[in-house]
């Protein structure tokens, strides 16, 4: 089952758990009361999965592909990662829409390493909702909740999650430095990131009406 907790405010580097003792844990409710929709399901077998499909049907997430933010991609890694970048090998998803290679990094969709390179660890929203599923590997979604404080959710094999458009968050890898995801859409996936602030879009303003009333 996922873990989530209040992150502490320490400025170390991001792939730490940042988990304070004593710490504030998060359950699954709280983050439902965010918008924010979580299964576990078995990465093993997501290629003939029943489940994942009833779910996929259930959402209409009609397109997929399948991403691995690895070490071994980009050269100097270490400084790279840490300077908000991060290169990617992608792969489709067997049978399904594909867009092609392309560097990925935070939102986990970005254009090729030729172009200009956008911010990895950089909280913003999208107005659409946000799917991945772990396949290998883990990493940390941070999303904000009613207070506007950061809450980290670990991200492990088998994990799923849905971020509702207009949520501030962000994404980390953590210390293993991998993580291989599918990430599925409704349509054609639109991959636009808008920094914070970006109050004035309506899935925002939406999803600040979500919050209210579901207070």
């Amino acid at each position: 089952m996922v873990q989530a907790w209040y992150m502490d405010e320490s400025a170390d580097d991001p792939r730490l758990p940042h988990r304070p003792e004593p710490g504030r844990a998060v359950g699954l409710e709280q983050l439902r009361g965010l918008g924010v929709l979580y299964w576990k399901l078995d990465a093993d077998k997501y290629e003939n999965d029943p489940e994942l499909e009833k779910i996929r049907r259930e959402r209409n997430y009609s397109w997929m592909d399948i991403i691995t933010i690895c070490k071994d991609k980009l050269p100097n890694y270490e400084e790279k990662l840490w300077n908000q970048c991060a290169n990617i090998c992608k792969t489709a998803g067997p049978g399904l829409s594909t867009a092609g290679e392309s560097a990925v990094l935070g939102h986990w969709a970005f254009p090729p390493m030729s172009m200009e390179i956008k911010v990895f660890y950089q909280e913003h929203l999208h107005l659409d909702e946000e799917i991945r599923y772990i396949l290998e590997g883990s990493g940390y979604f941070d999303v904000r909740d009613r207070e506007d404080q950061w809450i980290r959710i670990s991200m492990e094999k088998g994990d799923m999650i849905t971020l509702p458009a207009g949520i501030y968050h962000r994404f980390t890898l953590d210390e293993k430095n991998y993580v291989k995801a599918m990430r599925l859409f409704v349509g054609e996936p639109v991959w636009t990131a808008y920094n914070r602030p970006a109050d004035h879009f309506p899935a925002r303003e939406q999803y600040v009406r979500f919050l209210a009333q579901t207070a």
